[in-house]
Formats: structure tokens, sequence, C-alpha cells
């Protein structure tokens, strides 16, 4: 409802606002700013904020509120012919009546004789509302703006404390974002715990802890095989750690020998090139690497393994070996572990640099050799920081959704074979809530169960890791 306009003209106007108030406090100190409390600028930025914030916040309710206060209004009196509808056909009439208005194409429903004035009516009034609330809140907004600047203006003088003032509002500023964040986190955890809650009154929680056959289909009818489903979440929970640990089993050495090398014994040459060109993997996007684990990596696995399965003496494992395909964890968790590269390589790397050079040098004065103060001296200290990096590694290998889909298929199976096929509980997460779903089924409803003890999981390895690192920062703090 509300244009960019009104947003560029108030930042001209705090602008503004910053001029005139830092003009007035050097006219005041009679051109000598070391006489003012706080540099110049403070005291422009103390009037910029009070023009500013006031009105954008008024106007950032409106963006978020007016549409509603619009619909309010505009159902508020209802005429005959639409309060003889049904509810849901109400509802569409309104919501054409104030597409129409926008400017906007309306639904495919043909509105004739009565019904057809009452849609004209609407569309009238609608855009009546939506101008008069436009115009009052860019008025009310045009109020505040200038009642700030009155405000704050007279204020400034050369005893006036502008930096305080200012740092005050960014003080307020901070713990809004930290507010923000809190609530964010706070909703995301009760959002997933009542869902999972309404999941857990259909399917027993042991059973879908400690099952180990998924096979979320319901039925329609109660006559139809497999009505009740099977939640059991131990295959899907198997085939993520599967995947993850391949993952970091390719990750975690090369990374961080990487890491090593580039901050212990290149130069700065082959530093500055092999570094960037490492991190250019972690801008590739996840799907490349699911084509790449499809159309190169899964063929060149599977021949591998056909050549080996026929160059064995005729028995179970050769047939295997020759029945291998191309999806499999293996594939997944090589093309996985390529990714993290990057992740574990880039931090590993910062905090090595960041270990002091005294205890180099310390080191090297003991008559240590250089690989001797890398294995006792450095790692020792930059543990805490690696076990952070590999930490921030397992997190992406365990939501990786795109690489398994393409390259690991979509059969729950429990298994710790990696020639299997495996899924993971990202990936049926996104399969059970693709599509037009009705959260009333435990088939939707538990991918929120999978999302709650995913999340559980996840935070107990944090505590372990955190416990880890506490343990290790006790010795170089």
């Amino acid at each position: 409802m509300l244009t960019w306009l009104s947003l560029l003209v108030l930042a001209l106007f705090s602008g503004a606002a910053f001029v005139a108030g830092r003009r007035r406090a050097v006219a005041a100190a009679g051109g000598r700013a070391r006489v003012l409390h706080s540099l110049p600028n403070y005291y422009g930025t103390y009037a910029a904020l009070w023009a500013g914030v006031p009105a954008a916040l008024l106007l950032l309710l409106g963006v978020m509120f007016g549409g509603r206060v619009e619909d309010a209004i505009l159902q508020s009196s209802r005429p005959a012919a639409v309060q003889a509808l049904e509810v849901d056909r109400q509802d569409v009439f309104y919501s054409d009546a104030r597409a129409i208005a926008a400017g906007k194409a309306p639904s495919e429903v043909t509105y004739e004789g009565e019904l057809k004035g009452a849609l004209d009516a609407k569309v009238a009034e609608a855009r009546r509302i939506e101008t008069v609330l436009k115009v009052g809140i860019l008025a009310a907004a045009a109020v505040l703006a200038l009642a700030g600047f009155l405000l704050a203006f007279p204020r400034i003088s050369t005893e006036f404390r502008a930096r305080n003032r200012v740092e005050g509002w960014i003080g307020v500023l901070l713990i809004g974002c930290s507010v923000a964040a809190v609530l964010t986190t706070l909703g995301i955890v009760l959002s997933l715990v009542w869902e999972s809650w309404r999941f857990f009154q259909s399917v027993n929680p042991i059973s879908f802890l400690f099952g180990t056959e998924w096979s979320p289909q319901i039925a329609m009818r109660a006559d139809q095989v497999a009505s009740a489903g099977a939640f059991g979440a131990v295959p899907l929970f198997a085939g993520t750690f599967l995947i993850m640990l391949i993952a970091m089993l390719v990750a975690a050495p090369i990374g961080l020998y990487s890491a090593i090398y580039l901050s212990e014994y290149a130069n700065r040459t082959v530093r500055g090139v092999v570094k960037p060109l490492l991190e250019i993997l972690a801008g590739v996007p996840t799907v490349v690497y699911g084509f790449f684990a499809a159309l190169t990596v899964g063929p060149i696995f599977r021949a591998g393994f056909n050549a080996i399965g026929a160059a064995l003496p005729p028995g179970p494992l050769a047939t295997y070996l020759m029945e291998v395909q191309n999806q499999m964890a293996l594939v997944a968790g090589v093309v996985m572990g390529i990714m993290l590269i990057p992740f574990v390589s880039s931090l590993s790397d910062d905090i090595i640099n960041a270990v002091p050079q005294s205890l180099r040098d310390g080191s090297y004065a003991m008559g240590a050799t250089k690989s001797e103060t890398v294995k006792k001296v450095v790692l020792p200290a930059a543990l805490p920081g690696i076990m952070a990096a590999m930490l921030l590694a397992i997190s992406r290998a365990v939501g990786e959704t795109m690489i398994v889909t393409m390259a690991a298929g979509l059969q729950a199976k429990l298994t710790a074979n990696p020639l299997d096929t495996v899924t993971t509980v990202t990936v049926q997460i996104v399969t059970l809530l693709t599509g037009d779903q009705e959260f009333d089924s435990p088939k939707t409803l538990s991918a929120f169960g999978l999302g709650l003890t995913l999340f559980v999981v996840t935070l107990c390895l944090n505590i372990i890791a955190l416990r880890i690192v506490q343990k290790y920062r006790e010795q170089y703090d």
C-alpha cells in the first residue's frame, strides 16, 4: 500500500536534519569543534534519528498491518447478496474486490446480478479505504518526522551530550536485534514442538524413535494395505549419519592438512593462489554438486566396483559388486565431503593463523622442528577453533538435501554398507512437505517429528563439542 517514494522522502528529510543539526552544533561552538562535548557528526546523527526513526516505524507498521486494517473495514458491512453465500465464497468475493481495486487479476468466478453490483460497490469502497489509509499514514509520518526534528534541534548546544544519546539509540537497536534473534529461535522451537506433539498423539514416540521401518503412507480406506503406515525413524538417521561420516572422512583430513600447509608451509605466492581456489568450492551451488555426483562420480564408482566384481572369483561378493548402481551412500558422502573442504580449510586456516607467534618462537627456541611445533604447539592451541570448524561442517552435512537426493536415492534402508542406497532426514522432510499437503495427517506431521528429533540430536552434538572446547581451553588460556 505504501510506496518506496515515502521512504525516499523520509531519508532525504533525515539527511537534511543531519546537516542542520551538525551546522547548529558548529555554529554554537563558534566554529571550534573542540569546544563541543561530542564530535559534530554526533549532533547531526541525533537530529537525523529523531527525524527519521519514529516516522520510519510508523511507515513499517503501515506496511505490515495496513492490509489487515483495510480488510477489516471492507468486511465490516456485508451486503445481503454476499451474506447469502457460503463462507468460502464470501472470502473469494472480498479477495476479488481487493484484487480489482489494486489493479490485479481476480479469480475466475463470474458475478452476475446483485453480486455484480455488490462487487463494484466494494471495489470502489476498497479504493477509498486504501486512499484514506495511505494519506493518513503518510500525514502522520510527516507530522512525526517534523515533531521529532523540532524536539531534537533546540536541544543541540555545546554542553549537550549527543554522543551518549546516539549510543543510547544504538544500544536500543542492538537490544532489539538480540531480542528478535531470541524470539525467532523460540518461535522455531515452539512451532516444532507443537506440530510434533500433534504427530506423537497419533504415533507412539517409542515406535518412532526406535522403529526400523519407514513407510509413511496413510491409506484412504481402512481396508487398504499399510493403512496405519510405518514411522520408524532409525533408517533415516542411520542414513544421515552414514553419509555425514563418509563426508567428514573426506573433508576433515583434506581440509585440515590443506589449512596446515597454507598457514605454516606455503609461501605468499602459493597461498595467494591456492586459498582462493579452495574457497571457490564454497560458492558452487549444491545442485551442481548433485549433478556432478549423479553424472560423473556415480558412474565412475559403479564402473570401478563392477570391474572389481568381474575380476573376483564367482561368488556372492562378486555378484553383489557387479550389481552396484550409480546411487549409493558412498557417492553422496564423497561429493559432500568435497563440498565441505573449503569450510574446514578456510576456518581452520584462520584459526591457525590466529595462534600467537610467540608460541611458535618459544617452541623453536627449545629446539623443536617445524613439524613438531605444528603438531605439539600450534594444533593444540588452535584445537577449540578447529573443533568449531568441524562442527560447522557436520551441521552442513546433516542439513544437506540436494546431493543426497540425486546421488543416494530415496530408499529408507537400515544399513551400514556405503554401497547401498539410503536416504536422510532432510530429504524425507522435503518429500513429505512437497505439494499441497494438509497438516492434519500423521504422514505430513511426521516431518515435524523428524525436524524436532534432528534438532535435539544436533543440540546434543553442540553441547558435546562445547564441552570438548572448554576442556582444552583451560590448558591454554
